[in-house]
């Protein structure tokens, strides 16, 4: 492989061809289906899939086949398989759905207009998770300019991840006999550290989202009235969430939402706290003189990828301020969502949750949790020795730097689905979440030349996957 050819190629890609592409997706709001229950009538996912499935057939890759697969009343996919040179099959993965618009968004930039300042692409979706189809087929074709062998590639992306994934395992057995069975998964929807290596992806939290609601009275009444006769729907949920969630603290109750903490990753999180340091704190938009929950770095580290945490995310029956009465409000609701481990067992914290919030409520108020979604994380298999040398020849060659690990707080669903479904499969997870890129918040950015990056190194484990393949099949 001519390396600097290669980067050449790649780079040119990105300036001439995937940034506009990329910039174009981002106009398109088409917000995944939790956040658009009418995102099939609105028409915008599919206005998602026929850029992407464009641009796609338009890259000339030897014998390749693309089509937007729909299975009835669900979220359309992105297939495509291109042949290669070895039996091997290597699945790559990513999705198209976007996060809602969130508030907050610096002067001059919007979720859904795209901007391009100090090398990063601003809006919604282009990092998390556009870029990935993009990145993918240029990565191979990448290959293919210099005659570089690579296995047989699946490409995958679909539009339901931000959702829970929930329409793909339909896809995946609808798809079995053309998928196969791979060796290597490559995924381009995770974090990294920083913008100055290869990050690859150790482990990745369940998620446990539910709604909890506290109701004390039919209608409101004047607060005056009902003050010290009727307790406060805020106060019952309140004391309903004190049961599992330590306030001064953060830290979770109850036992069944946590895990232990494989020794592997304990050493992966140190070294990855060595070289990241005070970033891992300086990175987030502190308001005033806010303070992390501790500053020892391998702590918050662990907090972020290993330990339970629970977020409230959402509130119904609460009124603005402007529409905030003297009024003795009927229920509070709460949207929760809650981070779990990665080997944590998502049925069993989803239970434990709602016994520990329904029983015995404070004075024997209607509180009830309703489970919209609980899913596991994926903690992955060991790395074989090809893979880790490739990686870190990888991030040397096109960073100047080592390849490092790291847990990663969100939750990828389909990981795990694959990690059950072929045992033994290699994974390469990897991707240009940064610091201060803030996927699903304000001011999401793509940095242009980490992606450039990230997609050089996909080729370079593609070629060297390939080259392993043979060597297996030569000493057999």
């Amino acid at each position: 492989m001519d390396a600097g050819k290669l980067r050449k190629f790649v780079d040119e890609m990105w300036d001439d061809s995937i940034v506009p592409q990329l910039s174009e997706y981002v106009r398109i709001p088409n917000k995944s289906p939790l956040f658009d229950p009418d995102w099939e009538q609105h028409g915008h996912m599919d206005d998602a899939a026929r850029l992407m499935e464009t641009w796609c057939k338009s890259q000339n890759l030897k014998d390749m086949s693309v089509e937007v697969v729909r299975l009835p009343g669900r979220t359309p996919l992105l297939f495509a398989e291109i042949p290669g040179q070895s039996d091997d099959t290597v699945l790559m993965y990513g999705h198209m759905d976007k996060q809602p618009e969130f508030t907050g968004w610096a002067e001059g930039l919007s979720p859904w207009q795209p901007v391009i300042r100090d090398g990063k692409l601003y809006g919604r979706g282009g990092a998390d998770d556009g870029y990935a189809v993009f990145g993918s087929f240029t990565a191979i074709r990448a290959l293919q300019e210099q005659k570089i062998p690579h296995a047989r590639c699946v490409v995958i992306i679909e539009a339901c991840e931000e959702s829970g994934s929930y329409d793909l395992p339909y896809y995946i057995d609808a798809l079995e006999d053309r998928i196969g069975t791979p060796s290597l998964v490559i995924c381009l929807d995770a974090e990294c550290g920083n913008y100055d290596q290869l990050w690859c992806t150790t482990s990745l939290r369940g998620n446990l989202i539910g709604t909890l609601r506290a109701k004390v009275l039919t209608e409101g009444i004047h607060s005056g009235a009902a003050g010290g006769i009727v307790p406060c729907s805020f106060r019952v949920i309140r004391h309903a969430l004190e049961r599992i969630e330590d306030a001064a603290t953060g830290n979770i109750c109850l036992d069944a939402l946590h895990a232990d903490i494989p020794e592997e990753r304990l050493a992966q999180a140190r070294a990855a706290a060595a070289v990241l340091g005070d970033t891992v704190i300086e990175k987030y938009p502190w308001a005033g003189r806010t303070q992390p929950v501790t500053h020892d770095i391998l702590e918050l580290l662990l907090n972020n990828t290993w330990r339970p945490t629970l977020s409230v995310t959402g509130a119904d029956g609460i009124p603005a301020l402007g529409n905030a009465g003297n009024v003795q409000r009927p229920e509070t609701v709460l949207k929760l969502s809650f981070r779990l481990p990665p080997t944590c067992r998502p049925k069993d914290a989803a239970a434990a949750v709602r016994a520990a919030l329904e029983n015995a409520p404070l004075a024997d108020a209607e509180v009830a949790f309703k489970i919209d979604s609980a899913m596991g994380g994926w903690n992955a298999p060991p790395v074989a020795g090809w893979l880790e040398a490739s990686m870190q020849a990888a991030s040397r060659a096109f960073f100047g730097a080592d390849a490092m690990y790291m847990g990663t707080g969100g939750s990828i669903p389909f990981m795990g689905m694959l990690g059950e479904k072929f045992p033994g499969v290699q994974f390469l997870v990897t991707g240009v979440l940064g610091p201060h890129s803030n996927a699903h918040g304000p001011n999401e950015f793509l940095h242009i030349a980490k992606g450039k990056k990230i997609t050089a190194c996909v080729a370079r484990v593609l070629a060297d996957h390939c080259a392993r393949g043979e060597e297996k099949k030569a000493a057999a």
